[in-house]
């Protein structure tokens, strides 16, 4: 497996630790992590395959740097990558918009090429709809830090399982 660059947009450090996590869970010396407040394509470039971290904020807004970053993902071709996705949200407060800023990415990266793997199941979340989800899966790894932090460990460690086999 080529080695795997994360890139993540967080404003309140929730998602930097997820995206942390995910490093640690893949292997250290096999992943970097970027914030995408301080990247350019070239960044992105140097990898076939990538995750992309981002929190949903409100009504189902991304992150302000992740939105902005958007128009670096815009700039590259991503054909023959593969590309896996996280989001971080509060299910409970927002449960109607839960990690909807993943759709956004998900329509971005399909539109420059990308192969997407990583789907979840959304059983054992308490949310009340979401962009995100489709058929009972989410599109990517969803994440709660603010009412279910006791468990985003354990679905880190799921999801780079199940996702470490699909990169090239």
């Amino acid at each position: 497996m080529k080695k795997v660059g994360i890139f993540y947009g967080s404003s309140t450090g929730n998602t930097a630790d997820a995206a942390g996590e995910i490093k640690k869970q893949i292997g250290g010396s096999n992943a970097e992590v970027f914030d995408v407040a301080d990247i350019k394509a070239d960044d992105l470039n140097n990898f076939s395959n990538i995750i992309l971290g981002t929190s949903t904020w409100g009504a189902g807004d991304l992150q302000d740097d992740f939105e902005d970053f958007l128009d670096v993902i815009d700039s590259i071709d991503l054909s023959g990558r593969v590309v896996a996705l996280f989001g971080m949200g509060d299910q409970i407060s927002h449960g109607e918009t839960y990690i909807d800023g993943l759709s956004e990415v998900l329509k971005k990266v399909k539109e420059k090429g990308a192969t997407v793997i990583g789907k979840t199941s959304s059983e054992g979340y308490e949310h009340d709809g979401s962009e995100s989800e489709i058929d009972g899966e989410f599109i990517g790894l969803a994440l709660d830090d603010d009412n279910q932090s006791e468990l985003t460990e354990e679905r880190i460690s799921s999801w780079v399982k199940d996702i470490k086999p699909k990169f090239v």
